[in-house]
């Protein structure tokens, strides 16, 4: 990949009905930028598509996992995007900080989600905005290439209490913080990608 190259991906969270099969009828981008932010809904397709753009780069990938599985659908959801991925991947589960796991890293990188990795912030009443800004500044040092899934949560009604309604401001914002330094932003709907940067 030429220096000139994009720096940045982010991916947004992906389920069970996109099947390793429809993985193949991807096309990777021909020039692979450094952060790459893929954004989408849920059941989007964006995971499936995040995971088919690492895999045409060259060098084995890493997948980081940010999920916290506290409960059996997280489990399974864990376990059935595991098994698509199959044993090519290296894995990295669970990390919380985000630019200590990044900064050493090299090759292609899944993040797979900033929604799950915010989640679990928040969920501790956890300060979300300076960990976001060392993550995105170890990502832009790093010789690795990222691919970062998220969740697009804004579409929807306005939520009923205030902690739903703290959580969509949130990810809106951390939404735009890796949008505006990611190098291609893409926006997955029903397994179909829309370049928006």
């Amino acid at each position: 990949m030429s220096a000139a190259a994009s720096r940045f991906s982010f991916i947004a969270y992906n389920y069970e009905a996109t099947l390793t099969s429809d993985q193949k009828k991807f096309r990777p981008m021909p020039d692979t930028p450094h952060l790459t932010l893929v954004l989408g809904h849920a059941a989007s397709g964006k995971s499936a598509w995040a995971e088919a753009q690492v895999q045409a780069q060259d060098g084995r990938p890493t997948y980081v996992a940010t999920a916290t599985l506290w409960d059996d659908e997280m489990r399974a959801k864990a376990q059935t995007h595991a098994a698509r991925r199959g044993a090519d991947w290296d894995l990295i589960d669970g990390p919380e900080d985000l630019a200590r796991t990044c900064r050493g890293l090299t090759g292609p990188v899944l993040v797979d989600c900033a929604t799950m990795w915010l989640m679990g912030l928040m969920m501790e009443d956890r300060d979300w905005e300076a960990p976001t800004e060392a993550w995105i500044h170890a990502m832009a040092g790093s010789d690795a290439t990222f691919h970062v899934v998220s969740n697009d949560v804004g579409g929807g009604v306005t939520p009923d209490n205030a902690l739903a309604r703290r959580f969509q401001r949130a990810q809106g914002m951390l939404n735009q913080r890796l949008a505006a330094a990611a190098d291609a932003v893409f926006l997955v709907t029903a397994g179909l990608p829309q370049r928006l940067k």
